[in-house]
């Protein structure tokens, strides 16, 4: 009997169109976040592929509930208005101070529109989740090529030096430094025996790190220059 009842109540469900409509919105929010999401996974960022589907998938799942469970009229946003909150504390945890620098602004930006999509999608918003979307996207793909391109955006990029003393090193490579009153960040040296190693960083534009390397391999004093790539502040 008891599981007749159920049968009953899932049947009548499913002809109102109630369960089609929010399965249908939860599925499209997965569609959404998991876009947006795919960008920050080839990225390599910390907040990648599923976090941002899981959390487009919970806004408008907890979108629905507020709406299916609220008693009165007055209480249909209670539980959506806990989502702002709520993504506000995942969002610092993104926000990393990673040697001496602020990395991951645009991950924790990232996730508080994710959430606002997720929220328009469990709405019934369908164009404005799907327009917000392409916003953002074109946000991440355009406008981060748009920044390379014109030298906007602030590099940390890594470098490796050799030679025979770490003072003559450090010497030449503030001297080079110097002239664009710059000065090397997190510095670590190690002897392999036959030469000295020494990393170090530099934060400047693309073209700034491509003409500082360009001057480093032109120097007589070091053995052998390597860049060791970028980590790109966000």
């Amino acid at each position: 009997m008891h599981w007749q009842n159920i049968g009953e109540l899932l049947h009548r469900e499913m002809a109102s169109g109630i369960v089609m409509t929010s399965l249908a919105r939860l599925v499209l929010a997965a569609i959404l976040g998991g876009l947006i999401g795919l960008e920050r996974e080839l990225r390599h960022r910390p907040a990648g592929l599923r976090t941002n589907l899981f959390i487009c998938f919970g806004a408008a799942m907890f979108t629905l509930l507020s709406s299916g469970l609220a008693a009165e009229r007055s209480d249909y946003t209670r539980i959506a208005a806990q989502i702002i909150p709520g993504i506000g504390f995942i969002g610092a945890g993104s926000i990393l101070h990673m040697r001496g620098l602020t990395t991951g602004l645009t991950t924790a930006a990232t996730l508080f529109v994710v959430a606002s999509v997720g929220m328009a999608t469990g709405g019934g918003l369908y164009l404005t989740a799907i327009f917000a979307t392409g916003m953002v996207l074109i946000a991440l793909f355009a406008l981060g090529h748009l920044e390379q391109t014109f030298n906007l955006k602030t590099l940390l990029m890594s470098y490796e030096v050799t030679g025979k003393s770490v003072d003559e090193m450090s010497q030449e490579v503030n001297r080079i430094l110097e002239r664009e009153h710059r000065m090397m960040q997190n510095v670590v040296s190690g002897n392999t025996g036959q030469y000295i190693r020494m990393q170090f960083d530099v934060i400047g534009c693309r073209r700034e790190q491509e003409d500082l390397l360009r001057r480093l391999k032109a120097s007589g004093a070091l053995g052998g220059v390597t860049s060791l790539g970028p980590v790109e502040l966000e």
